[in-house]
């Protein structure tokens, strides 16, 4: 589900509610997993905002509790709102995607129950009054000694504050370790997540949130265009190397991260990379966001298969001035 401006009659709500609750009407699969991205600058109230400015301001705290009045009460639900957005407009693989750097936009993917395939929900914090990290939230979070673990989008957000990168690589070292699709990056701020994890979590906090996607039948790959990937051509050749990963496009879903410093003022043009990804994979919608931070490397997991670590050297997972593509597919359906 996907939103693209701001909706006709402004309720206070960002324009993505209106949407899910029109397209509700028309699921009849109950899903499991609610996980939504909006736009940071319409769904703002965070900000040290002021005057008239203010008042035009979507409040996000109104955003979420719409939306989780929408869902079934024991639907996992997390939302996050980071600079800009990148859509495939309906969801649906006949339209083509939109990158929007700025301006109300947002998407919901919406995960049900599917044979065989296991879908996490993690949020872990970090914990200021300690430097080490306790390795055993990975396990809590499907994210260690999970021998089924294929893919791993991860999100951090309060970077900015002291200790956060930190936090993020201490979390990354063990995943890293292992041959899994890892994507993400950093974002504004979380929007919704689980009640339960309400009593824990501040504004003030240094978190990481995401999903652990674990199934033998879940294949992935991603690529990385670093900041010599800097016109149409150069693109066109990293969509390649996805698309040599021979990843199945039936049922899969693309997933792009990017950084705010690129776009159209990167490439001097709009949807250079969104359209280059609808080129090689015209049946596969592609969502995702503009964000101040890149997680991912070029990596392949397929079946029995993995292409990762050139040179022996661990890959290097985060990065500024990148996009990180990736493609992941959930298995056959039934």
């Amino acid at each position: 589900m996907s939103s693209v401006g701001a909706a006709d009659i402004d309720l206070g709500v960002h324009s993505l509610v209106h949407v899910v609750k029109e397209e509700l009407e028309k699921v009849y699969i109950i899903p499991e997993m609610f996980l939504y991205f909006t736009d940071s600058e319409s769904l703002n109230d965070h900000g040290a905002q002021s005057g008239a400015k203010k008042a035009k301001k979507k409040h996000g705290t109104e955003t979420a509790a719409s939306l989780e009045k929408l869902l079934p009460k024991d639907c996992n639900i997390l939302g996050i709102a980071t600079p800009g957005i990148v859509v495939t407009p309906g969801g649906s693989a006949s339209n083509s995607p939109m990158e929007f750097e700025d301006g109300e936009s947002g998407f919901a993917l919406l995960f049900p129950k599917i044979s065989g395939v296991k879908i996490q929900h993690f949020h872990l914090f970090k914990d200021f009054k300690s430097k080490v990290f306790d390795e055993k939230k990975l396990e809590e979070a499907g994210l260690k000694n999970n021998p089924d673990l294929r893919v791993v989008l991860i999100f951090e957000y309060n970077s900015w504050k002291p200790g956060g990168v930190r936090f993020l690589n201490q979390v990354l070292k063990p995943l890293n370790e292992k041959s899994i699709i890892i994507a993400g990056g950093h974002v504004d701020y979380l929007a919704s997540f689980p009640p339960q994890e309400k009593a824990r979590f501040s504004t003030d906090c240094v978190g990481v949130v995401g999903l652990a996607l674990s199934g033998p039948q879940i294949q992935g790959a991603t690529v990385l265009l670093d900041q010599d990937v800097c016109d149409e051509k150069s693109v066109d050749s990293a969509m390649q190397r996805l698309k040599a990963a021979n990843i199945p496009e039936q049922n899969s879903v693309g997933l792009m991260f990017a950084c705010v410093g690129r776009g159209e003022q990167h490439y001097k043009k709009k949807n250079v990379e969104a359209d280059s990804f609808r080129k090689h994979f015209p049946g596969v919608p592609l969502f995702g966001f503009f964000g101040n931070g890149e997680i991912g490397c070029d990596r392949v997991v397929s079946g029995n298969f993995t292409l990762r670590e050139c040179n022996g050297e661990k890959d290097n997972l985060l990065h500024q001035y990148t996009t990180v593509m990736t493609i992941i597919h959930f298995g056959h359906a039934k």
